[in-house]
């Protein structure tokens, strides 16, 4: 398998990582992860702004181009024939000696850039089905709206879900909902779907833009108005979504079924309103 190492495809036992690389010793740099279908990225263009507009906020000078970044990663899609599955890609401040908080000159601390691509089918029995999932504080950081690679609060939570046997942990401030260790975070009432509204709270996430479109097209009732624990409990569905799973049903939250424990209508509809964006861009979804 090939991979990106800064401007060069090579092959991954090549790469060779600095100890005193900032991503490894602080967590300074970002990341972004891009789904393709046959062999097309959806959405590439909103990925790549969306890295472009957290470099902005970090102070990161980036190596490349939007259209550099672009053609490289298709470059790599393609070596690695992937017809259906993700890239992942990262860059760091680079590597700074000796170790110290402040940013280095980037005019003499190159960033690192790295990129990788793995095969992942879609999961559509998973979908169908649907997830289970717990609440928990959220206790990281006030700028979630930046993909840092920093990731240790996401992780917790994550791992706290799965001690139970969950998919996903719920995150919320004093009892307002604000998103999963992973994803987006959604609810349905009575025909209205509801989501957090874009801060620093939650990330801005592009499968989160391209349902709120799609359903706005379809004539669905949309509110980016933040909700609270209590109004998820008693939602009539709730959903997560993120680049990897789309739109997914969950069925139950701690241990409490949702929906009678199945997938429910405005989730399923979203579900067939997002393959048809999709295809629209990549063609037929299998």
């Amino acid at each position: 398998m090939k991979v990106l190492w800064d401007d060069k495809i090579v092959d991954r036992n090549e790469v060779e990582i600095d100890m005193e690389d900032r991503g490894y010793q602080f967590g300074d740099g970002l990341y972004e992860v891009i789904r393709a279908y046959n062999g097309t990225f959806f959405t590439a263009d909103e990925h790549i702004d969306r890295l472009f507009t957290g470099a902005k906020k970090i102070d990161l000078v980036l190596p490349f181009t939007k259209n550099e970044l672009k053609e490289r990663l298709y470059k790599l899609m393609r070596e690695n024939e992937i017809e259906t599955g993700n890239i992942y890609f990262q860059v760091t401040r680079g590597i700074a000696i000796p170790r110290d908080h402040s940013y280095p000159d980037p005019t003499k601390v190159p960033a690192v850039f790295t990129a990788s691509t793995t095969k992942v089918p879609r999961d559509q029995a998973k979908m169908d089905r649907g997830i289970s999932v717990i609440t928990l504080p959220d206790m990281r950081w006030l700028h979630c709206d930046i993909k840092s690679i920093s990731l240790l609060g996401n992780v917790m939570a994550k791992h706290e879900a799965h001690k139970v046997g969950a998919e996903e942990a719920i995150q919320h401030r004093e009892g307002i909902v604000t998103e999963g260790a992973s994803t987006n975070m959604w609810m349905v009432k009575d025909g209205v779907i509801y989501t957090h509204p874009d801060g620093n709270l939650v990330l801005p996430g592009i499968t989160k833009i391209v349902l709120l479109d799609v359903a706005r097209k379809a004539g669905i009732p949309v509110k980016e108005e933040a909700f609270t624990l209590e109004q998820l409990k008693n939602a009539d569905e709730v959903f997560s979504s993120s680049t990897t799973i789309e739109a997914m049903p969950i069925i139950e939250i701690d241990g409490v079924k949702v929906n009678d424990g199945k997938r429910g209508p405005v989730v399923k509809q979203l579900q067939d309103l997002y393959v048809k964006a999709v295809e629209d861009v990549c063609g037929e979804v299998r």
